[in-house]
């Protein structure tokens, strides 16, 4: 398993946009996706919607994953 973060694209709201997550968060980020029964993009727009303006979206993801992985 790479720690190196990773970059992919997803759309949000009809806007390209890139995020680079490490390969254990995009795994985590799907399975929490496929569970809610929501694709990538949608789960991700909301985070989006939901971030401090001064939080980057990958850094807002990550911190959702762990919030969703630990109950925190």
């Amino acid at each position: 398993m790479s720690g190196r973060p990773v970059k992919r694209s997803l759309t949000l709201h009809g806007h390209r946009t890139s995020v680079s997550l490490e390969d254990a968060f995009w795994r985590a980020f799907r399975d929490i996706a496929a569970t809610r029964g929501q694709p990538i993009n949608a789960l991700a727009a909301e985070i989006d919607d939901a971030r401090d303006p001064e939080v980057g979206l990958a850094s807002s993801i990550r911190l959702f994953v762990f919030h969703e992985l630990t109950g925190r």
